[in-house]
């Protein structure tokens, strides 16, 4: 196999083997990965085994994280609070 890809989009890794689910993938570099909810350091040379979806051709950043819903929400009343305060004065 060894095709070079990139985990997550951002790590070089070189693809070992590939089943339907899961690749086993050696790392190129070393990079920080969270597994269970903890920081894992992949030094270059370690195998993993990774979903195939998070496994990408071409490098790329992640879209950026979008706000919570519930924080948007918040935002749009209290602009709304203020136009109303703004307009009351107004008058």
């Amino acid at each position: 196999m060894s095709e070079v890809q990139y985990y997550k989009g951002v790590h070089k890794v070189k693809v070992v083997t590939k089943s339907e689910g899961y690749w086993i993938v050696e790392a190129l570099e070393e990079f920080d990965d969270d597994v269970d909810d903890e920081k894992v350091t992949v030094k270059v040379g370690e195998r993993r085994i990774v979903p195939a979806d998070a496994v990408h051709e071409h490098k790329y950043l992640p879209p950026p994280v979008e706000e919570h819903a519930y924080e948007l929400q918040m935002e749009k009343k209290l602009k709304r609070r203020v136009d109303k305060e703004q307009q009351g004065d107004e008058e």
